[in-house]
């Protein structure tokens, strides 16, 4: 078995206009001072990491790995979730999304998609420049409007959706499969990727290919009322990444897991600290430990109630202290004998 590498810290929720969060040698210091050991770097801040210059100069991802190196960090995956989005938008949500886009693409769905395509591939050559082998995303949607169907159930529809989707990425998947890195679509509601029949069927439609994967967020999982532990038990093979986020649901008489257009505190369903929620951390980290899963684990501070600091320092604890460290041994194998095929025989009377 392998021991989960942590405590990792993904950046999106922390980047800000003052130091120390304005730069990634500033970010990289305070995280370092918390205990991280990793970060997980978003591509859509060319001022923190420039993906343009990382997908093309080998010596410039040397400097960011030297740079981090110097704060004992390395980088655990870069994240293109915003850019993934933007692969498939339906047009209920041109607007919504639009200012995920550079300037110069906005209004345009058509430039905007090409636009996106050509991140997810330079994210794809950065990333082996910075020698990772998994990389986080979003899948995007187009039949997310349609996730609670009326009128009724269309099958056509949703085999139309999944298959254009997949069409839009299988030359990325390809990409990052020339580059020996994992895709891990992060399953979340509002991406077509949402839950495991979802991933399934985007899985068929992608022909199994070996770089389409999974970012584990049990927070997703709990809202939507899944065994998120049962689901490391189907889709382990394919977990390849992992975000550390709580969550909580408390059943009420007003609203439930759609949440009733509320702000997020008062909701059924709420984003925690990680150790604030109701998720059973132990039982995920038992899980992964016993899957073999070998990535890092990541805190997302996506708190309702609680302070971003303060979250991300009890983060980088709650995750260091969940890491199991796993045995080179069986317990027992003081008592073991001899275990050669005659001596199995003897010992069965044959």
């Amino acid at each position: 078995m392998k021991t989960i590498k942590g405590p990792g810290i993904f950046l999106s929720q922390f980047i800000g206009s003052e130091p120390p969060f304005n730069t990634l040698e500033g970010l990289a210091g305070w995280a370092a001072s918390l205990g991280y050991k990793a970060l997980q770097v978003p591509c859509n801040h060319p001022h923190i990491f420039d993906l343009q210059k990382a997908a093309t100069s080998q010596a410039y991802c040397d400097e960011i790995t030297g740079m981090l190196a110097g704060h004992g960090l390395v980088i655990s995956e870069l994240s293109t979730h915003l850019e993934g989005q933007l692969i498939a938008v339906h047009p209920a949500y041109d607007l919504a999304f639009d200012g995920f886009a550079p300037e110069a693409v906005r209004g345009d769905p058509t430039a905007r998609q090409a636009w996106a395509i050509n991140a997810l591939k330079q994210a794809a050559s950065a990333s082996q420049k910075l020698g990772l082998k998994a990389h986080a995303t979003f899948s995007g949607s187009l039949a997310w409007p349609y996730f609670y169907p009326w009128p009724p159930h269309n099958q056509v529809l949703l085999e139309e959706a999944f298959q254009e989707l997949a069409q839009r990425w299988l030359p990325v998947l390809d990409c990052f499969d020339a580059h020996g890195v994992d895709v891990c679509f992060e399953i979340h509601p509002g991406e077509d990727l949402h839950d495991g029949a979802t991933f399934e069927h985007f899985l068929a439609q992608v022909n199994h290919h070996p770089r389409c994967n999974i970012l584990f967020d049990p927070s997703h999982l709990r809202l939507q009322h899944m065994d998120y532990l049962a689901f490391i038990d189907r889709y382990h093979a394919r977990i390849k990444a992992f975000h550390v986020k709580d969550a909580e649901f408390a059943a009420s008489g007003r609203s439930g897991v759609y949440g009733g257009y509320q702000n997020w505190a008062d909701r059924a369903g709420r984003f925690r600290s990680p150790g604030d929620g109701d998720i059973n951390f132990k039982g995920i980290f038992s899980k992964l430990a016993q899957y073999d899963y070998d990535g890092w684990a990541v805190l997302e501070w996506e708190c309702c109630l609680k302070d971003g600091e303060t979250g991300a320092r009890e983060g980088a604890e709650f995750i260091r202290r969940n890491i199991i460290p796993v045995a080179d041994r069986a317990f027992d194998d003081f008592a073991a004998g001899e275990n050669d095929r005659a001596s199995a025989r003897r010992m069965l009377g044959l």
